[in-house]
């Protein structure tokens, strides 16, 4: 067993001494000086990533300029095409509306057309050989369902009664000339029914239009312009229906047609105002004539007679008031005597404009209307048409009703 450890002994000290010998010959040998590294290496810095607003290149070693010391270059503005001239907006063409005098007898055609169910009605009855109680109560009957009135009715049957047992024999014109003579009487007032456009003072005639809307108000407003402006006269209107919306809109394109100046103002502005500045516009261009549309809101009538009051108050701190006219549609009847009934406590009504009195209206609210307020028609409207606006002349009324 020892000479076994021995042998591993020796063996073990013969490989380390053989180790040793290689190791220090390979020490002995030289490197070429070209392959010996330096005793100090060299380390190359990477290039330094940019940064926003560096060059994407390695920074070089130069002073550094600020943005206010660079002299930019001035870069020149592209010529630009020359503006065409946009086209003024064309003024709008003034019309020359047709004159008034006989308006009433050129359009007495279209009135007879719807109103002479009446007078025919009437002729019929009376030329009846035997006027009995029945006939008489037919006649009442007819006047009333012609919106003549109770009252009216009454008076005109009593006369129209006497005159018949008078005349005895009757021959159908005589019956024309008889019931004539009567609706005339009937119609007939003291009043004047011109419209008052000439005070005799140095300010304008100041008209005032109220009424219902829906009445044809500012409509009738713009037609009476043309009634002036034909008659010779200067108008500038005045938009004080600032409830209705676009009512304004609606009355200055009436007045552009004839060359009348609309004063306005804001959408549910004071009316008051607009009214005030309308007289006041008036009397600086020496207008012959100042139109004012109100609002005719009846749903709360206290606001409307605190709101008309106080345009009527406005006015006539400028110039007096000449004319208040009420408009009423002539198809709504007895609605209509309601309607008036409420605009004459409101302000002082002057005079009556009856509109849409073709088609379907019947015209004894002529006769009832002037009874019921105590003032004349002095207006009647008869169509859709511009012109359609005419002084109220009784006689040819009459004659359209009855027939020829």
């Amino acid at each position: 067993m020892e000479i076994v450890i021995l042998a591993v002994v020796i063996a073990v000290v013969l490989v380390g001494a053989v180790s040793g010998l290689v190791i220090g010959g390979r020490r002995k040998k030289q490197l070429p000086p070209a392959e010996r590294p330096s005793a100090t290496p060299t380390i190359t810095t990477p290039p330094a990533e940019p940064r926003v607003g560096d060059e994407a290149e390695t920074p070089r070693d130069e002073s550094r300029r600020t943005i206010e010391e660079v002299d930019l270059p001035t870069a020149e503005a592209p010529e630009a095409p020359p503006a065409e001239a946009e086209p003024a907006p064309a003024a709008p063409e003034v019309e020359v509306p047709e004159p008034t005098e006989g308006r009433l007898v050129r359009l007495r055609a279209r009135l007879a057309r719807s109103q002479n169910a009446l007078g025919k009605g009437l002729l019929t009855l009376l030329s009846r050989e035997h006027l009995d109680e029945d006939t008489w109560e037919e006649i009442e009957d007819t006047l009333l369902t012609a919106d003549v009135g109770v009252a009216p009715t009454q008076e005109l049957v009593e006369r129209l009664r006497e005159r018949v047992r008078v005349l005895g024999t009757r021959t159908p014109q005589e019956l024309r000339t008889l019931l004539r003579e009567e609706l005339l009487k009937l119609i007939a007032t003291d009043a004047p029914r011109a419209v008052k456009t000439d005070n005799g003072l140095e300010t304008p005639a100041v008209v005032m239009v109220v009424g219902v809307n829906g009445t044809g108000k500012t409509t009738t407003t713009g037609k009476l312009a043309r009634v002036l402006v034909a008659d010779g006269k200067s108008v500038v209107l005045g938009a004080a229906d600032t409830f209705r919306a676009a009512a304004a809109d609606q009355l200055q394109t009436w007045g552009e047609r004839v060359g009348a100046r609309t004063v306005r103002g804001p959408e549910g502005g004071d009316p008051a105002s607009i009214a005030f500045d309308a007289v006041k516009e008036g009397i600086a261009e020496h207008a012959d004539v100042v139109l004012i549309d109100t609002a005719g809101r009846l749903h709360t009538k206290a606001g409307l007679m605190d709101e008309l009051g106080k345009v009527k108050r406005v006015v006539e701190k400028q110039a007096p008031l000449d004319e208040v006219l009420l408009v009423l549609d002539a198809t709504t009847g007895q609605n209509g005597l309601v309607q008036a009934r409420v605009f004459a406590e409101v302000v002082n009504i002057t005079g009556i404009v009856l509109t849409k009195l073709d088609g379907t209206a019947k015209g004894g609210i002529v006769v009832a209307v002037q009874r019921e307020l105590g003032v004349p028609v002095k207006l009647i409207g008869l169509g859709e048409g511009p012109d359609d606006l005419a002084t109220f002349d009784p006689e040819a009324f009459v004659d359209a009703l009855i027939g020829d």
